[in-house]
């Protein structure tokens, strides 16, 4: 237990911010999964869709702190490389 009231509502901001990032971290995840099933699928309609999505959370996601921005920029680099390839291909 918390010796000072501080550490106890420092405590309880950090479960806060962990249950947030958490969030935010699995909301990229599933955007990113749902782009490569859609690779997969190679349906190009819903890959170019579900690219934006997944850039659009990715920036979101970096602009909040959760990602830092060359993971998201690097992370938003190899979906594009993959898109495209997936494009030109068809």
């Amino acid at each position: 237990m918390a010796t000072h009231s501080s550490a106890s509502k420092a405590h309880k901001q950090s479960l806060v911010r962990r249950a947030r990032n958490r969030h935010y971290r699995s909301m990229t995840r599933k955007a990113i999964k749902r782009f490569n099933a859609a690779l997969e699928a190679a349906d190009k309609e819903a890959v170019t869709t579900t690219y934006k999505n997944a850039e659009r959370i990715l920036r979101r996601v970096a602009g909040k702190g959760v990602l830092k921005p060359q993971a998201a920029n690097r992370t938003i680099s190899r979906l594009s490389r993959k898109l495209n390839q997936a494009l030109a291909s068809k």
